[in-house]
């Protein structure tokens, strides 16, 4: 009987030292991954910022975190690619950027949770049913806060005191329209006449600045459009032949020569992000989590651009500016 006792005894002591050491094994390192539109040059800001947030939540790459990072180069037809090489992967969480990174992941996964950083129109875009309850796979924060439309007009006012006629640019369609109206009641209270021209795509941009120029318009003002994102350059650059000052929706548009900038602070978004991406690792599902607006925002002015078209950005404007391209 004492044979049986000891035997019970030293199982039971075994069964226990083996459940303590099962429960002290680290559990699987979780895989993230970041899937960016432009090169990893154009996205050191933001690569940074994520990184920073990692930090922030006590995460260490290669240590409790593997992270791996896919760029498109500016080739929007490299997303796809890319994102069947992260679920190849089978990474936990998909963090992306633009609408049309977040679409390539939406469209190659309905199980892997997707982040987005800098979608501009979640609901009108399709990534989310509404902003409050995203449904499915996918959430995160979006650029756009249609608010930001009427500071735009303000600083224009601010730099150029004398004008009078502004362009509104942008896709022509409900959401641009909708844009349009809201933009005109701050207009009106500055005194300005708000003129609308829409356009369906970037072979509109000639004949749109034509019709500008013969309107009077004095100045350009921008809204947030995939189509003004992805085409940034050719309307900056048509901005520039016909010597319209233009203000854009974020710094990326001034960084490449446009004249001013006014929007969200990306990289900042970026690091809000990883607070969903740990939300997610702990058993949060995306669909429980409302899309976020932008909090931060920045106000960037070119000098060289303003010098080449002729403009003198006054000191109270150059003053506010959080960051200045000479």
């Amino acid at each position: 009987m004492k044979r049986k006792i000891f035997a019970l005894t030293l199982c039971a002591l075994l069964f226990a030292l083996c459940t303590s050491v099962e429960a002290q094994q680290p559990g699987k390192v979780p895989q993230v991954g970041v899937l960016v539109s432009t090169s990893a040059a154009a996205a050191v800001s933001r690569i940074h910022a994520f990184q920073q947030g990692l930090r922030e939540l006590g995460y260490i790459e290669g240590k409790n975190i593997i992270v791996e990072y896919r760029y498109g180069e500016g080739t929007p037809n490299r997303l796809p690619e890319l994102v069947a090489e992260l679920i190849r992967l089978k990474v936990d969480v998909i963090v992306t950027d633009t609408s049309r990174a977040s679409d390539a992941a939406k469209n190659a996964t309905k199980t892997i949770p997707i982040v987005f950083t800098a979608v501009i129109d979640p609901v009108g875009d399709g990534q989310v049913s509404s902003l409050a309850q995203p449904g499915g796979n996918i959430t995160g924060l979006s650029i756009l806060a249609p608010e930001l439309n009427g500071k735009r007009l303000e600083l224009l006012k601010e730099t150029l005191p004398r004008l009078k006629r502004v362009a509104f640019l942008t896709r022509e369609g409900d959401t641009g329209r909708q844009r349009f109206k809201e933009t005109e009641v701050v207009a009106k209270g500055l005194g300005l006449r708000l003129q609308f021209f829409g356009v369906k795509g970037v072979d509109d941009l000639h004949s749109a600045f034509d019709a500008v120029k013969r309107a009077g318009a004095q100045a350009l003002t921008l809204p947030p459009t995939t189509l003004l994102l992805t085409n940034r350059v050719q309307f900056i650059n048509a901005a520039a032949k016909n010597h319209l000052p233009a203000i854009y929706p974020g710094t990326p548009y001034a960084e490449e020569g446009g004249l001013m900038s006014y929007g969200p602070d990306i990289p900042d978004n970026w690091r809000r992000a990883t607070i969903f991406m740990d939300k997610i690792l702990k058993g949060k599902k995306p669909a429980d989590l409302p899309v976020e607006q932008p909090t931060k925002f920045e106000l960037m002015i070119n000098l060289k651009t303003a010098k080449q078209i002729g403009v003198t950005i006054p000191p109270n404007v150059l003053a506010r500016a959080d960051k200045v391209i000479k």
